[in-house]
C-alpha cells in the first residue's frame, strides 16, 4: 500500500511538472489536505462523546490561532488524551 501511495503521489508532481493547472485547480490543491482531515476526523467526532469534542474544540483553537494543521492535530491528540485519563 505504501508504494501505491508513494507513486500516486511522485505520478502526481509528475503530471504537474508537465502542466500548467489553472488558478483554481490549483486553489483546490492546496485546500485538499485539510479537505481530507476533516472529513475522516467530521465522523468520529460526530459519534464521539465529550472527549472528543473537547480534543475538537483544542484543535479548533489552536489552528485559528497558530495556522499551523500539524500543531492543531497534535494539540487535539494531546487534549483527548488527557480528556480521557482524566475521565477513566
Amino acid at each position: 500500500m505504501s508504494v501505491v501511495t508513494y507513486a500516486t503521489k511522485t505520478g502526481g508532481y509528475w503530471v504537474l511538472d508537465r502542466i500548467e493547472p489553472s488558478e483554481t485547480t490549483r486553489e483546490a490543491l492546496d485546500a485538499l489536505p485539510g479537505g481530507i482531515v476533516v472529513a475522516f476526523l467530521a465522523v468520529r467526532l460526530l459519534r464521539g462523546g465529550p472527549p472528543e469534542w473537547v480534543a475538537g474544540a483544542a484543535v479548533v483553537a489552536v489552528a485559528h490561532r497558530t495556522d499551523s494543521i500539524l500543531l492543531a492535530m497534535v494539540a487535539g491528540v494531546g487534549v483527548l488524551l488527557a480528556v480521557r485519563h482524566v475521565l477513566a
